[in-house]
């Protein structure tokens, strides 16, 4: 997938206002719409023009694609870095589109519509305010206990020039004990006032987790890679390993391959029904580094015969 540069397309400088941008697009998309312009390419060039404005045209989107922008160049090859978007808010509801992969690969999930799509009636006097949406990243204790903490989000707007700024805004955040990935917690009124007498909206803010040094979260369930030796995966035993909620004694069963998962139930995230703990066993051998670990290697190579590679007819 190839980064896209919606500057480009639009033809104006990465510094140009958000009426520079609208101008832009408003001739462009008179010039290709598909009703007056009858070249083969027009109705694709329109898509691409439309795609870009959705981008740029509002100041939430525009300062994020900024904030990933500044490190890539049209045509390049292009993923999004983990969590780039972290901390970003962006107002309405969460919502997709007919745009291209790359889009959808950066403005996808909690995103918000421009408001002039939202479907209200913006005549109206009473109207309850926008909800935001916005994604933060957490360690993976805090969903394991719950905790209290304090969280910056970068709010786009504009200044007197019409050029995209973003100010911080923090939030203390009680995050719930049993949270998981994906899911959102939200703040009642913390979105965009509302119109008249009518409330503010909501903020939702999804969910993610740091890579822990630990664990591999999937779902409510957590996974643990546990080395154990050679002699214990082959004869069995029982070994310590750590758990979210402290150490315990695993019993390895004898004749233990390399990769088995063995289950401990409710030792995942807490929930009505809490996840389970994966253990993951990972055969570690001693190094031959010295004679008597070469001379045991040789002894194991010499009495036990053993060929992994039997079952490959070669």
């Amino acid at each position: 997938m190839e980064f896209k540069d919606y500057y480009k397309t639009l033809g104006v400088e990465r510094d140009a206002t958000q009426d520079d941008i609208k101008k832009a697009y408003r001739q462009l998309a008179r010039k290709f719409h598909p009703d007056i312009n009858k070249e083969a390419d027009a109705e694709a060039k329109f898509k691409e023009i439309g795609e870009a404005y959705e981008a740029l045209g509002t100041a939430e989107k525009r300062a994020a694609y900024d904030q990933l922008g500044k490190d890539w160049k049209a045509g390049q090859e292009f993923k999004p870095p983990p969590n780039w978007d972290a901390g970003f808010e962006y107002s309405g509801a969460p919502g997709g589109g007919d745009f291209s992969d790359f889009f959808s690969s950066i403005f996808g999930g909690a995103r918000g519509e421009r408001a002039g799509r939202s479907g209200r009636a913006h005549t109206a006097f009473h109207m309850r305010g926008e909800d935001h949406h916005a994604a933060i990243v957490i360690d993976l204790r805090d969903a394991l206990d719950g905790a209290t903490r304090t969280i910056t989000l970068r709010i786009p707007d504009m200044d007197e020039g019409g050029h995209v700024l973003v100010r911080d805004k923090n939030l203390t955040v009680q995050i719930p004990k049993g949270v998981t990935e994906g899911q959102s917690i939200r703040l009642k009124g913390q979105g965009s006032p509302g119109m008249g007498e009518a409330p503010a909206g909501d903020l939702y803010l999804e969910i993610r987790f740091k890579p822990d040094p630990l664990y591999r979260v999937v779902g409510k369930d957590l996974y643990l890679d546990l080395p154990v030796t050679l002699w214990e995966a082959a004869l069995g035993a029982s070994v310590k390993m750590p758990t979210p909620s402290g150490a315990i004694m695993l019993k390895v069963p004898a004749g233990s391959a390399y990769g088995r998962e063995l289950r401990i139930r409710g030792r995942g995230i807490p929930a009505a029904e809490p996840g389970d703990l994966y253990a993951v066993l990972k055969i570690v051998w001693p190094p031959a580094t010295d004679e008597k670990a070469r001379k045991i290697y040789e002894e194991m190579a010499k009495e036990l015969a053993f060929d992994p590679r039997a079952g490959l007819g070669v």
